[in-house]
């Protein structure tokens, strides 16, 4: 992980202290009233990396809980080596603000490239090009109700731009049957690696962003207004994409007892290759 951009997600090493990192979480990852949780995964994944030191292994899995809330401003990394392999490792993190008894924490596996068989049993959906579809960023058709018109959160008017590819507008009056959907995402300041492609840590961003095929699945309006928190993120990396506009391809499996479980495909569109898989329960938070 050595490459541009992203530059608000770099972190030091404090020289007092073994294994404790710094960081901070910038004003443009704000996301309704905390930072989005994919980039406090960005930063314990960096800090683990470099407490590592082992270029050739790529971060391979990245499993988090959210243990307390964040806030912007400055971050504490404290990391711990598992063990550090030869061809694999494993390393622990948590991110906090100063003086917070919890934050995020986190468990990843770092690996070479192994010995092994190649195979994808998952198909990228078919869906409409992204030239011909508009932004979010351009808001609701001027025949959408103004209650639907909302200022654009810093996340998404500075950090990600995303386009629909499958599922219903919040909008839409329609009859829910299933709670698949798909978006098309584009990161604005993308992290590079030296050869032009994609940084996969970028997956940690792009992979926090599920709770919409629950709202798929519940249809027009549920009657409450509410929020899906993270109670936990895995993403599992399998290779760098193309910089440019991915596939974000959704589901919920199940929800009940106030937690939902989804999941998510990222698709490279440029040779339709699946280059990471995530899963997350979230919870249910109502706007009281």
């Amino acid at each position: 992980m050595h490459g541009s951009g992203w530059a608000d997600t770099a972190v030091v090493a404090d020289p007092a202290r073994p294994g404790r990192y710094e960081g901070a979480i910038a004003d443009r990852w704000n996301l309704v009233a905390i930072p989005q949780g994919g980039v406090v995964a960005v930063l314990a994944a960096r800090a683990m990396a470099l407490e590592l030191d082992h270029p050739e292994q790529s971060l391979r899995t990245f499993t988090a809980v959210f243990a307390g809330q964040m806030a912007l401003g400055p971050v504490e990394i404290d990391v711990s080596m598992l063990r550090r392999g030869r061809t694999m490792s494993q390393v622990t993190a948590t991110v906090r603000n100063p003086g917070a008894k919890a934050g995020l924490t986190a468990i990843a596996v770092f690996g070479t490239e192994r010995d092994g068989f190649s195979f994808t049993d998952l198909q990228m959906p078919d869906v409409p090009h992204h030239d011909d579809m508009p932004s979010f960023r351009d808001g609701p058709p001027p025949e959408v109700p103004d209650e639907y018109r909302r200022e654009l959160l810093p996340f998404w008017a500075n950090v990600v731009d995303g386009k629909p590819a499958l599922g219903h507008a919040p909008w839409e009056d329609y009859d829910p049957v299933t709670s698949e959907r798909a978006a098309w995402q584009r990161l604005d300041d993308p992290p590079l690696l030296p050869d032009g492609r994609l940084d996969p840590i970028a997956y940690l961003v792009l992979a926090d962003m599920m709770p919409g095929a629950v709202a798929e699945k519940l249809g027009p309006a549920p009657g409450r207004q509410w929020f899906g928190p993270s109670a936990d993120l895995t993403v599992h990396l399998f290779e760098p994409a193309s910089p440019g506009w991915l596939l974000c391809h959704n589901r919920a499996r199940w929800a009940g007892e106030g937690y939902a479980s989804v999941e998510m495909a990222i698709w490279d569109p440029t040779d339709r290759s699946l280059v990471a898989y995530a899963t997350q329960m979230m919870f249910f938070a109502f706007d009281r």
